[in-house]
């Protein structure tokens, strides 16, 4: 990639796995997201996805940017999933019986830090109070490197058919930088195991830590490969110590710069691409015979929180447990990040939603187009406006349309676009928050800060 291009563009933009991004919310209240809940059921997408948010960790990794605590003692894990089943008490009657389960999304934290029984538990009381669809996927983030043979096969008795492995880097000198241990188990003996019970499987790597180089990392990649997961995740690593102060450890060790990440990313993309692996949105890559991959190429992708999915397991999101964010078709809600006020507002009886945000209706159509972008990489107008039964001009009329910087993209060879398609280069996907950004008219007075796209 030029550097040019990259000194241009690798500036702060969101990250867009939500429209708006989650810093936007304010204060929200119970009430609100309750009228949100029953609106919900009259909505286009009637498929319903919960995710299970476990925030406990054996060990805090200093790169993490999500919601996790340091593991708790036994009697608080145990009062926090009780407090998981009565959420599920206050929201599961107020949906409509008859509606499916597409999906459930276990995160973290680490879900398999508490003890597997309880996971069990929190999946029977979802899959016992609602039909499901056809093939519905049940997934779970795994932490490999507390987990035995017997804890593998305890799992696959849960009802979950996806594994997603965080593995981050094969090296463990990285691993050591960033305090993560690695596999317990040989990660061959990991896959045996769960494809003898049917499973898919996901491994998650990131790069740009400490002490990654372009070659170290090619060689966790080959390493990746030779297991042939299903999915393959390759997440740069977003240094924000404005939200996680435990990163600015790791600039003691020192971080690769801009360049080093993109030459990272591109050596791995080109050794998974020569091994039959095809890219799906930013970050995935993914079999030919995956559905994602059909999806992609039909303009079919979807995303949410929880990653990339398909039409056809598309659902609204109802979150359960700290900082967890339903996403409704109009708005979003997150629960309070206290644990103790978590566990004691819930034995009340009650909710306890921090934040949200309600959308309206013209922010509703601009989530459309700049996740049509994000996720399929082009925006086809009229077919757009014809699923959402608008016209042309409401949509763009939703959005920062601009003809000027919509050239500009064209110009520097990141986009092709005409009054009625848009989409992204080869050369200008690496950049295509940028684009949705200009899209997007929260942007155009911004307070917040984000991190760069490499």
């Amino acid at each position: 990639m030029h550097t040019e291009l990259i000194n241009k563009y690798n500036v702060p933009v969101p990250r867009y796995t939500s429209y708006p991004p989650a810093n936007y919310f304010e204060p929200f209240s119970n009430s609100r997201y309750l009228e949100a809940v029953e609106q919900s059921n009259h909505a286009s997408d009637s498929a319903l996805s919960f995710y299970l948010h476990i925030p406990f960790c054996r060990h805090l990794c200093h790169y993490c940017g999500c919601n996790s605590y340091p593991m708790a003692r036994t009697e608080i894990v145990e009062s926090y999933v009780k407090a998981l089943h009565q959420e599920m008490e206050l929201i599961l009657p107020l949906l409509d019986k008859n509606r499916p389960i597409a999906q459930i999304h276990y995160g973290g934290g680490s879900p398999t830090a508490i003890p597997i029984a309880l996971i069990k538990e929190l999946n029977d009381h979802l899959l016992s109070s609602f039909p499901v669809i056809d093939r519905p996927e049940i997934a779970i983030e795994c932490h490999p490197g507390y987990l035995s043979e017997a804890d593998w096969q305890q799992l696959t008795g849960c009802g979950f058919n996806r594994f997603s492995i965080g593995v981050q880097d094969f090296n463990t000198e990285v691993l050591k930088i960033v305090n993560r241990r690695p596999s317990l188990l040989p990660m061959e003996e990991i896959f045996a195991l769960l494809r003898e019970k049917g499973a898919s499987i996901n491994l998650d790597l990131l790069y740009g830590l400490p002490k990654q180089t372009v070659d170290s990392f090619a060689r966790s990649i080959e390493q990746a490969i030779a297991l042939s997961p299903d999915r393959l995740v390759t997440f740069g690593y977003a240094h924000v110590p404005w939200v996680n102060k435990r990163q600015l450890i790791l600039e003691k060790s020192g971080l690769p710069d801009s360049r080093e990440k993109r030459a990272m990313f591109d050596t791995a993309a080109g050794l998974l691409h020569a091994s039959g692996y095809q890219s799906i949105g930013m970050d995935h890559f993914v079999r030919p015979d995956d559905e994602l991959s059909l999806a992609m190429k039909n303009r079919q992708l979807h995303r949410n929180f929880q990653g990339y999915c398909t039409r056809r397991t598309t659902a609204q999101v109802y979150a359960l447990g700290v900082t967890g964010i339903s996403q409704l078709e109009s708005a979003y809600a997150q629960n309070t990040k206290d644990i103790p006020h978590y566990i004691e507002t819930m034995g009340r009886g009650e909710l306890c939603i921090a934040k949200g945000y309600a959308l309206s209706p013209t922010e509703q159509l601009t989530r459309e187009v700049i996740e049509a972008l994000m996720c399929n990489e082009c925006i086809d107008w009229k077919a757009l406006s014809e699923r959402l039964h608008v016209s042309v001009s409401a949509l763009k009329a939703a959005t920062a349309y601009d003809e000027q910087k919509l050239s500009a993209f064209a110009h520097d060879g990141l986009i092709r676009y005409t009054d009625t398609y848009l989409e992204m280069t080869a050369e200008g996907s690496a950049f295509v928050r940028n684009v949705a950004a200009s899209l997007d008219k929260l942007m155009l007075h911004t307070p917040h800060s984000y991190s760069k796209p490499l």
